[in-house]
C-alpha cells in the first residue's frame, strides 16, 4: 500500500533547520499519524510523502512557502497597551489571539514599552527552510468518518474536544 489522499499514514520524523538543530521529533513518542491529502500536515512535507510505503525513508527540504510561509513584516504590530484591557502583566512571549485584516493569528508578544506592545503574527518557523527526516511506519484506508471529518480518529488520532 502506498501513501496517498485518504489513508491514514504513521510516520516518525526529525526536524531539522539548516544549522542541524533538532526543532522537533517523534522519536522516542508514538509517530504522528494523519489522514493524507487533509492537509492535517504541512504542504510540502506531505508531498515528498506521497507514493511512499511502509519502511521507507526521506529526507525532505521544504522550503518556507511550503512549509509556514515566508517571513512576513506585515503581520508585526505595535499596538497601544489598551487593547489589553484587564491584563495586568504583559510579557515578552505571551500569546494570544488577534483578528487582522485578512484572518485571526496567533500573535506572540516581541516586546513591552510604557504604553505599547510589539506582537508578531509570523509562525516561529516561518521563512525556515526545514529538513525532515521522514520514516513511514504505517499506512492504513481511513474509515468513512475520518474522511468526512478531515482527520484521524480513535488510537493514535486527535480526538474531539
Amino acid at each position: 500500500m502506498q501513501t496517498s489522499n485518504g489513508k491514514v499514514v504513521s510516520i516518525h520524523y526529525t526536524l531539522t533547520n539548516e544549522q542541524g538543530e533538532i526543532l522537533d521529533s517523534s522519536i522516542g513518542r508514538e509517530p504522528l499519524t494523519y489522514l493524507h491529502g487533509s492537509k492535517n500536515i504541512i504542504e510540502g512535507l506531505e508531498k515528498e510523502i506521497t507514493g511512499k510505503k511502509v519502511g521507507d525513508k526521506i529526507t525532505a527540504r521544504i522550503e518556507p512557502k511550503d512549509g509556514y510561509g515566508e517571513y512576513r513584516e506585515d503581520l508585526i504590530r505595535v499596538v497601544g497597551k489598551e487593547a489589553f484591557e484587564g491584563i495586568d502583566e504583559i510579557e515578552v512571549g505571551m500569546q494570544f489571539q488577534a483578528d487582522f485584516e485578512d484572518g485571526t493569528y496567533v500573535v506572540t508578544v516581541e516586546d513591552v514599552s510604557d504604553d505599547e506592545v510589539t506582537l508578531n503574527a509570523n509562525h516561529e518557523l516561518a521563512g525556515v527552510p526545514l529538513i525532515f527526516d521522514v520514516e513511514i511506519m504505517e499506512i492504513r484506508d481511513a474509515s468513512e468518518e475520518e474522511i468526512s471529518h478531515g482527520h484521524v480518529h480513535g488510537h493514535h488520532g486527535h480526538h474531539h474536544h
